[in-house]
């Protein structure tokens, strides 16, 4: 056991050291990420969702903590999965978007990124990912393969985008290509298609893989990526039949009265729900859970890929805005910490926090630095019930490329900036305004005139990422 008497600021920007008076909590323990793919914050019993069931997620809250004001690194797949590995916000994370086939190398880490797997592995972690990458490919995205990027294995889809496919044809094992049964339809860009003959669903094989690494004997402590790939869409699946829910089968949710698109994402989550329970309760069978912090989240707001309807659902909760979005609804996500013994059973958090602080919460608890170039706080003190110590965030930031140049912040937990490429910023009191409907930025001339000044300086140049305008 080791005090946390120092919270490891000197991971931080501009890295100084303070004073946290955190309680003991065990040393250099594991650290799970399970990360769901488009799962709305509403879309969660535990934030609200009445039609859905998730029992052993809303149970999870119940033993631990649940975050109400915390964010995803971006409103679309790749660079928020960026923004979580490497600790840096949208605008100085490697990936900044979801790049097409003609330039593969933008949606890669390169080998001078640090991730947060490459720092627990050198503080002597074993490290793993099942699921989905997403941030480098076998040909010209080699440097960002998961094996290059501090994981000991890996299994699961590099490509997101052939990831669509909950039932592919073929998995990667690290670098090797492993065949399933199913039968695919090989239609799109990127060839994923959907599955005619369907036999192996990703989420089930990766499930098992989880529960085989944590299972293991080994002194050392270990982290794990857990990256399920849903909710989301199929979306070829959508194009050719109508239907991009693609899942075994429709659980409790068989004989309602509903579209199969609805029965189809609702059983999507409830699956997700039934696996993250089974790993809670393999932590707790094997007597490692009160040395194990998992931490459960959402890359995005949820999605209308499916053709599912989201009126049924309310997936964004009382937030406007889905994926896509740079509105609350987009981008801020269910998250729960769960931690026994550590992490008081039944607490709710309202920090401000980002995928961008895991980085440094992982190096904190692992009793290591952090890369200095990162824009993360760790959230130590806030799991251990010291609030009071907790440093804040003065600025959070997104941006979103695909139809024209929009940028985001969020200052001091409150004032939500917006604006897109060549306007002024739109002002939001998220305190009064959780929908973000009225635009207070002419009754806050000096607030509106700071934010405006921290977003034109927000970001790092990078040349596949360049600032350009959309149609309007």
């Amino acid at each position: 056991m080791r005090s946390l008497m120092v919270v490891l600021v000197a991971c931080l920007v501009g890295g100084v050291t303070a004073d946290s008076s955190a309680a003991e909590v065990p040393s250099r323990p594991n650290i799970i990420v399970i990360l769901a793919d488009d799962l709305g914050f509403g879309e969660v019993g535990c934030y609200g969702q009445t039609v859905i069931q998730t029992p052993r997620l809303d149970e999870m809250a119940a033993e631990g903590m649940r975050f109400t004001h915390f964010y995803a690194g971006a409103t679309v797949c790749a660079p928020s999965r960026s923004v979580l590995m490497t600790g840096q916000h949208h605008g100085h994370t490697r990936v900044r978007g979801n790049a097409g086939r003609t330039n593969p190398s933008a949606q890669a880490l390169l080998d001078e990124d640090v991730t947060v797997a490459e720092v627990l592995s050198a503080a002597g972690y074993r490290t793993a990912l099942f699921g989905k990458w997403g941030l480098g490919d076998v040909g010209e995205a080699e440097t960002g393969l998961p094996r290059k990027q501090g994981f000991d294995e890996f299994y699961g889809y590099l490509s997101q985008h052939r990831a669509h496919n909950h039932f592919p044809d073929y998995l990667w094992e690290n670098e090797t290509k492993v065949a399933l049964k199913n039968v695919v339809e090989p239609v799109g860009e990127f060839g994923g298609g959907y599955a005619t003959e369907q036999v192996e669903f990703a989420d089930d094989l990766f499930a098992e893989r989880a529960l085989e690494f944590v299972s293991r004997d080994d002194a050392a402590p270990f982290f794990l990526y857990w990256s399920l790939v849903v909710p989301h869409a199929n979306n070829e699946r959508t194009r050719a039949v109508g239907n991009g829910a693609n899942v075994p089968d429709f659980g409790p949710y068989a004989d309602k009265d509903w579209p199969e698109q609805d029965k189809g994402h609702a059983a999507m989550i409830t699956r997700l729900d039934q696996h993250v329970g089974r790993l809670l309760d393999r932590l707790e069978e094997r007597g490692i859970a009160k040395n194990t912090l998992v931490l459960f989240t959402s890359d995005n707001g949820p999605h209308n890929e499916s053709r599912h309807n989201l009126d049924r659902f309310t997936p964004s909760g009382p937030y406007s805005g889905i994926k896509r979005s740079l509105t609350d609804g987009g981008i801020r996500v269910p998250t729960i910490a769960w931690w026994p013994g550590t992490v008081k059973a039944g607490t709710e958090s309202g920090f401000a926090g980002s995928f961008a602080d895991v980085m440094a919460t992982a190096a904190d608890l692992a009793n290591v630095e952090a890369p200095q170039n990162t824009d993360s706080l760790s959230i130590v003190p806030e799991l251990t019930g010291h609030s009071d110590a907790q440093q804040q965030h003065e600025f959070l930031y997104w941006e979103f490329h695909e139809g024209g140049f929009r940028q985001a912040c969020l200052y001091n937990g409150r004032w939500k900036g917006l604006r897109r490429l060549g306007e002024p910023v739109r002002l939001y009191d998220t305190d009064t305004d959780v929908a973000e409907q009225v635009d207070v930025a002419a009754d806050h001339p000096d607030l509106t005139e700071k934010i405006t000044v921290y977003l034109d300086g927000a970001r790092w140049p990078n040349p596949n990422w360049e600032p350009k305008p959309g149609r309007r």
